[in-house]
């Protein structure tokens, strides 16, 4: 009787605090928030993310991760809900999910891959955390086990995003614990194999995954370093657990005949990826000016049009533009002077000497007693040569812009006002950018001596060996086809 009662007052509770089913453990969840709630945060922490970090920019590689993952999602355990995958463009090794069916994948992982059931086993793992809802089940842990504070929660609504945002990322880039990834990972083989693919496929990706750390132990043993071991998708498992075996069996064995593993169309696919730091992308919005000899930074995302007497360039949404205009040093006037004078103005606010790449200039802020609607906000000038480059920065509706609004745009107006530099000959000649590519070994190939032939930095030997799957011995067949950097 006492068991009864004990077991009737938790179940009420339980429903009393917003016990939900879950549709992959096939078992009640004490839950945070509703699905509908859970997609709602997720796909504003993913705006969040693609305003502050790189994305890869190749629409094929692209759709072909997205049908992949869709392909593992509709196999999955809330196959309703919609799922969205990224590539994410960063040479680190890295996976991670955010909650209501957002999935992504750092280039650097795809780089070390060698089929696409390898990939499938990224995803399935990634979509195991989503149809598990382990980010609710976390922060409802981390919420305690006081029922009244859950019910506080849910009542008042209390959990304010921010918070609940700081919690999921982190659980995003350390794990989620022991025995929430492993139950990712058997929901993930189960995934696999319901879509057709080689559940074995995760075995050889922890595999990948702990020659790198093998490796990175080593180079920072050498170089008297902490090392930097990789810390996501698969980070809790030894090379040979025993516990991620027996899920991996669980989930089913595929006949030999229908087992995807598709490694000749990812090798088709992967062909071209960028390879270590991508300079295109983070250099991509600095505008070189052959004839004048001139080198400026826009903030990401600014149209720039060169115009007949000035460049422009304008945010995403016209609320700001940066304009640089050109004129005829007026002798030796010192450059403060020459700012009061283009604008008819007496005093200047917020005043600061420039001194960059060996040129000098000036910039302040418009006064507001002085302006109109039509006067800039951030003004500048900075000598070069014989020339005199004026720089303006306008805010298009100030009056409708708050005070920390404000602040932000005249931040970015003086991070391009100091990037003016003369121009290089590496702005005008784009630097290489280092790709993965396929070839077939010969008899005579060895890692050793493709090494000698690439510019990949310190440990080449070893990083194609990583890439190969050759880590940390071993020379490739002929006939064999192995992954180079070019």
């Amino acid at each position: 009787m006492k068991f009864f009662n004990r077991w009737i007052t938790s179940t009420l509770l339980a429903i009393s605090a917003g016990c939900a089913f879950n549709p992959a453990t096939k078992s009640p969840d004490l839950v945070l928030m509703s699905e509908d709630k859970e997609i709602s945060i997720g796909k504003e922490m993913h705006e969040q993310l693609i305003e502050s970090t790189p994305i890869y920019q190749d629409p094929i590689l692209t759709a072909y991760v997205k049908h992949v993952g869709q392909k593992i999602a509709k196999a999955s355990d809330r196959p309703d809900i919609k799922y969205h995958f990224t590539i994410i463009d960063s040479q680190d090794i890295n996976a991670f999910a955010l909650p209501g069916g957002y999935v992504y994948i750092n280039r650097g992982l795809l780089t070390y891959l060698h089929s696409e059931a390898e990939m499938a086993a990224v995803l399935a793992h990634e979509i195991g955390h989503i149809t598990a809802r382990h980010a609710v089940r976390q922060k409802t842990a981390a919420t305690g086990a006081n029922v009244a504070s859950v019910l506080s929660v849910l009542v008042t609504g209390s959990g304010v995003v921010g918070d609940v945002a700081n919690l999921w990322s982190t659980a995003a880039v350390k794990g989620y614990g022991r025995d929430m990834e492993l139950e990712a990972d058997r929901f993930g083989a189960q995934y696999m194999f319901n879509a057709g693919y080689d559940p074995e496929a995760m075995i050889n990706v922890i595999g990948l995954l702990k020659d790198q750390e093998t490796f990175a132990r080593r180079r920072a043993r050498i170089e008297g370093k902490k090392p930097q071991t990789y810390h996501g998708v698969f980070s809790t498992h030894p090379r040979n657990d025993i516990r991620l075996q027996e899920v991996v069996k669980a989930a089913g064995t595929l006949p030999e005949e229908n087992k995807a593993t598709k490694v000749a169309y990812y090798r088709e696919k992967t062909d071209g990826l960028v390879y270590g730091d991508n300079s295109r992308q983070s250099n991509k919005n600095r505008f070189n000016h052959k004839r004048l000899g001139f080198s400026l930074l826009f903030p990401d995302g600014w149209i720039v049009v060169n115009e007949r007497s000035s460049i422009v360039g304008t945010a995403p949404d016209n609320t700001a533009t940066i304009t640089i205009k050109v004129a005829k040093r007026n002798g030796n006037q010192p450059a403060d002077m020459t700012l009061r004078e283009e604008y008819d103005i007496r005093k200047l606010d917020q005043s600061e000497k420039l001194e960059q790449y060996r040129l000098e200039g000036h910039t302040a802020k418009f006064p507001n007693l002085e302006k109109e609607a039509t006067d800039p906000d951030r003004v500048a000038v900075i000598y070069y040569g014989s020339r005199q480059f004026m720089l303006e920065g306008k805010v298009m509706n100030t009056s409708a812009q708050g005070k920390e609004s404000l602040e932000e745009y005249d931040t970015l107006f003086l991070t391009s006002i100091r990037s003016f530099r003369p121009l290089r000959k590496t702005d005008i000649v784009e630097k290489d950018i280092r790709r993965l590519r396929y070839v077939k070994a010969n008899d005579k190939t060895t890692f050793s001596s493709l090494a000698k032939h690439m510019e990949i930095g310190d440990y080449a030997e070893e990083q194609l060996r990583l890439l190969n799957g050759y880590y940390p011995r071993g020379e490739p067949k002929p006939g064999e086809w192995i992954k180079i950097v070019k």
